[in-house]
């Protein structure tokens, strides 16, 4: 029989006090003192459960259980780093889940006493949040051989040091091989409130949303915020600001919530209280279920940055960064998450991510599942982000059936090869 669900609610509220926030959130970003705890309570709990510990190349961590020598692996997982003053449900629960699901799975087999044609792995994949190291979904993308590993080793933070030398400061910058891969399931919270709204238990997902983000950079002139004539000022900060606004007021051209945009990152140079700014940096995020939404928005605030840098008198430069199309969920894959779904007693429907997950970056490469359970308020990266123990629970009653499901071949045709990820 499973475990109770009470071993996985203690794990889940004792792995919230790390790195937790006064206001019940947590800050545990990729590769940070308290991002290096929770990955050491991943490892440990691992080896408690008599399981290998794999880390790869880019921090990748798996927890591999072997019923069949030499047979590829199902994969089920999330992420365990955070946002800046995040919650303690994005990631988060998707790991700890998973974790449990496999001891789940693991638990049922050894009372059939059969081993499954397919192993089973948890992974806590690298800097899903790209919070402190751009771009997002970044360990699960060079295991889906989207992203280059040297190229995403040598991105910086803020404060210019590489992922690289991060992981390394914390003892997690890995050589172990990378898992064969056949299908992998992650179970996340909504991010939105459509379920909680719709008084529905689970959300299966069917597609991703089209993303595209402008890395642009305002280049003025450095002067004296009090010696300085406002005519004979060059400030790349005003510029900056009149972006900002574009960028949300471009979703106005379009149909209500077909598009949403932001400006999440924006940094300036010298960052003096008496200099008028000379450099600013922001990151503008577009994203749609159409990519001719994106790709007009696009088109419009370009046009619009090109005659402010002229009204401005300054240098305007914008680069693409971080595009991802959408990704459509294998269909064999909804319907088997609909009939688990319906086996246990519970509500669904079908649901697009307007978010990105690792779930997106492995669809890619392998049949993949994404399951969503209900968001209170629709609330997330911050820290008033909460879902219920009881969905938690229902979730992972979910998780473990449908991961029984794949080790057992489901998804998997007679034609499959599975996916050896060293890349």
């Amino acid at each position: 029989m499973p475990m109770p669900a009470n071993d996985f609610l203690t794990d889940f509220h004792h792995v919230a006090t790390i790195g937790a926030t006064p206001r019940n959130g947590v800050d545990r970003q990729a590769a940070t003192a308290e991002d290096a705890l929770t990955r050491d309570w991943f490892a440990a709990w691992i080896h408690d459960a008599g399981y290998t510990l794999h880390v790869d190349g880019i921090g990748n961590m798996f927890g591999l259980i072997d019923w069949t020598p030499g047979a590829p692996y199902v994969l089920v997982g999330s992420h365990l780093d955070s946002q800046p003053l995040g919650g303690r449900f994005d990631g988060a629960y998707g790991v700890l889940a998973a974790l449990h699901a496999a001891r789940n799975v693991d638990q049922l087999v050894t009372e059939s006493g059969q081993a499954p044609p397919f192993n089973l792995a948890v992974v806590n994949w690298f800097n899903e949040e790209g919070g402190r190291f751009p771009p997002s979904v970044m360990g699960s993308s060079v295991f889906a051989g989207l992203f280059d590993e040297d190229r995403m080793l040598d991105t910086t933070d803020l404060a210019g040091i590489t992922a690289r030398a991060a992981l390394s400061e914390i003892g997690y910058l890995g050589t172990d091989p990378r898992p064969a891969t056949v299908s992998y399931a992650e179970i996340h919270i909504e991010q939105g409130r459509i379920l909680e709204r719709e008084e529905i238990a689970i959300g299966v997902v069917d597609r991703s949303w089209y993303t595209q983000k402008l890395d642009i950079e305002v280049l003025g002139e450095q002067s004296h915020t009090g010696a300085t004539a406002m005519a004979d000022r060059h400030d790349a900060l005003i510029a900056a600001a009149k972006i900002v606004l574009m960028v949300n007021d471009v979703t106005t051209q379009f149909e209500e919530e077909s598009l949403v945009s932001s400006v999440g990152q924006l940094t300036l140079e010298p960052n003096s209280p008496i200099v008028v700014p000379r450099r600013v940096r922001l990151i503008a995020d577009l994203r749609s279920g159409d990519p001719q939404i994106v790709q007009a928005a696009r088109t419009t605030l370009l046009t619009k940055i090109a005659a402010l840098a002229e009204e401005h008198d300054i240098q305007i430069n914008v680069t693409d960064f971080d595009i991802r199309p959408i990704r459509y969920f294998p269909e064999d894959g909804l319907q088997l998450a609909e009939a688990a779904v319906a086996n246990l007693g519970l509500s669904s429907r079908r649901i697009r991510t307007m978010a990105g997950h690792d779930s997106v970056a492995m669809n890619n490469i392998v049949p993949s599942i994404m399951l969503f359970i209900p968001s209170i308020d629709g609330v997330s990266h911050c820290e008033r982000e909460f879902s219920t123990d009881s969905d938690m629970v229902t979730g992972l009653r979910l998780l473990t059936e449908v991961a029984r499901q794949l080790v057992n071949g489901a998804l998997v045709t007679t034609a499959s090869t599975p996916v050896y990820a060293e890349v």
